[in-house]
């Protein structure tokens, strides 16, 4: 008899990517005040613009992938070490789809300077992602339903 894989309800997402933008921009804003020599303001509305884009593609995205580990057979939260890097990657890849033509507009970058800057940018949200993820999935696991034998 198969066992139903239990994955986060909405509130549990909703805390996830709440915690995650708000540790993200209070690192990541004067950060890039300071490197690209802009106000600490603009550079803290243009993180917020895209905190909000990407908490929306966090939820859906997050929702979609664990769906996939189900359909899988996988629990989400015990993804194994290269679908930690995968599901990073591939989120990172979907936000910077989506950041750069804000960036281009927002600080009136080159196609060009906008990707240079969203790759610096993105290496380090990788690395994060990557801890932030396994932290969180370690601090609220999600239980799993006993197998009744």
């Amino acid at each position: 008899m198969a066992t139903e894989i239990v994955i986060r309800n909405k509130w549990d997402r909703i805390r996830y990517t709440v915690i995650f933008e708000v540790l993200l921009i209070s690192t990541i804003t004067p950060a890039l005040s300071y490197v690209l020599d802009k106000a600490l303001l603009d550079m803290g509305v243009l993180s917020l613009i895209l905190s909000l884009k990407a908490m929306l593609i966090n939820l859906a995205f997050n929702y979609v992938y664990d769906r996939v580990d189900v359909a899988c057979g996988r629990v989400p939260t015990e993804r194994s070490f290269i679908g930690r890097i995968i599901h990073a990657l591939s989120f990172e890849f979907t936000l910077t789809a989506t950041s750069l033509p804000i960036i281009m507009w927002w600080l009136g970058f080159s196609l060009w300077q906008a990707l240079v800057m969203d790759i610096a940018v993105m290496a380090s949200v990788v690395v994060m992602t990557f801890v932030y993820t396994w932290a969180y999935d370690r601090i609220f696991p999600v239980v799993q339903h006993e197998v009744a034998v």
